[in-house]
């Protein structure tokens, strides 16, 4: 005992002792939360209905809150320990109360997040993202957090920290500068509904072409269809132009606006035994019978100058194609009739003819409407020679060959005969 008492005698032993315990006692209540309070509260969050205490487990919020216990402890309890100089006393206080800062501005930064995943599963929170919100709020909590870490160390009254940055507010903007933009961004493409989570965006000045899969502060996310990722600085949706494909999906229906091509030295009048070929068609059985009658009506009323073919009007093999193609739209049952469909005939060129689709499919998947696209333009290919038309197209290696083979075959015709010389 006497022993005992020397050596709690001794100068700075008893201080020690104390503050040996005073840690002891921070760390194992560390250690108990962690280990018995969080998995207890773990297991509630399991058992329970609720999604939010599900969510703040997930983002460890419990976990940071625990941590501010071991801090109070210290921050408090270092006043009972003996023969400390106030100094000392004041910057272990100063420096617990900065860690209860980082602890509780670190809760709520969690908080935050996980109030961000719960909004992600709402189906508002599917279509618009509020991650910018959440990252601005972030960045506001710690910087004020900063601030009160840097007065608690410091001792200094926060006014004059504020004064101070005051007069770096030139190169705060600076610094902060992409963020501000992209906050600004942000509220524009959210109170305008421009951008959803889930959009197919086209921006070919930035190679992005595909849907939006994050909208954050300063960026959004593209995964193009190579599955490769782009990232657009949020300002750059703003100030630049870029198509939005959301209103396609919306509609149900996919534009086809293609053009075949027709050969302009195929087009002639239909003649009476292509008429009565073509009249067995199911298609032009509302059209053929009408026009042929309006036709001879016209002619009619001609007269005398009937009598010359010139003057009389007659059916065409490219109109009733077109007429054809309009009804084939009309009737086919992967077309979308709710919106426009019409076949029509551009401006001639040194390309041929060109003969306009423009219809909407009645799905927007993808790989569907190109198959729809494709089989409506195969059967109208192959159907062209029942027309008597032709398909323009520039001439290749065995055309080339073919129309050598005729004009030599034409030049043996045309050679007088010459006989063999003894």
């Amino acid at each position: 005992m006497a022993s005992l008492q020397q050596l709690l005698d001794l100068p700075g032993m008893r201080a020690a002792l104390v503050l040996l315990v005073l840690l002891l006692l921070a760390w194992l209540a560390g250690v108990l939360l962690r280990g018995v309070l969080l998995r207890a509260v773990h297991g509630i969050a399991v058992r329970t209905q609720w999604r939010w205490d599900d969510a703040l487990c997930r983002r460890r919020s419990f976990l940071w809150l625990a941590r501010t216990v071991p801090a109070l402890l210290v921050q408090y309890g270092i006043a009972l320990v003996p023969d400390l100089p106030g100094d000392l006393v004041q910057a272990v206080r100063n420096v617990a109360e900065a860690l209860l800062v980082l602890f509780v501005a670190m809760a709520i930064g969690t908080a935050l997040s996980a109030l961000e995943d719960l909004y992600r599963e709402t189906p508002r929170g599917r279509e618009r993202s509020i991650r910018g919100v959440v990252q601005l709020a972030k960045i506001a909590l710690f910087v004020v957090a900063g601030l009160v870490i840097v007065t608690a160390l410091t001792g200094q009254k926060i006014g004059l920290l504020l004064s101070g940055l005051g007069a770096m507010s030139a190169v705060l903007m600076l610094v902060f500068k992409d963020t501000i933009l992209g906050f600004v961004a942000g509220l524009q493409l959210s109170s305008n509904d421009m951008l959803r989570v889930g959009d197919w965006i086209e921006m070919p000045q930035l190679n992005a072409d595909g849907d939006v899969i994050d909208i954050a502060l300063h960026t959004v996310k593209v995964r193009n269809w190579d599955k490769t990722i782009t990232t657009i600085p949020s300002w750059r949706l703003i100030s630049d132009s870029y198509k939005n494909w959301r209103g396609m999906q919306e509609t149900g229906g996919r534009r086809i606006k293609r053009v075949l091509t027709i050969d302009a030295g195929s087009v002639g009048f239909l003649d009476g035994a292509t008429l009565d070929r073509l009249a067995q068609l199911h298609l032009l059985a509302g059209y053929l019978p009408a026009r042929q009658r309006e036709v001879a009506e016209w002619n009619r009323t001609l007269g005398e100058a009937g009598e010359v073919a010139a003057n009389r009007r007659r059916l065409t093999n490219l109109g009733t194609f077109r007429a054809y193609v309009q009804a084939y739209l009309d009737s086919h049952p992967r077309i979308h009739h709710g919106l426009g469909c019409m076949v029509r005939q551009l401006a001639s060129g040194p390309q041929g003819i060109p003969l306009e689709l423009y219809c909407f499919t009645a799905t927007v998947a993808w790989a569907e409407y190109e198959g729809i696209q494709a089989d409506i333009f195969d059967h109208l290919f192959a159907l062209l020679p029942e027309f008597g038309l032709r398909l323009y197209q520039q001439p290749g290696g065995h055309d080339m060959q073919a129309g050598l083979v005729r004009l030599g075959e034409r030049q043996a015709e045309s050679r007088p005969f010459q006989p063999a010389t003894p």
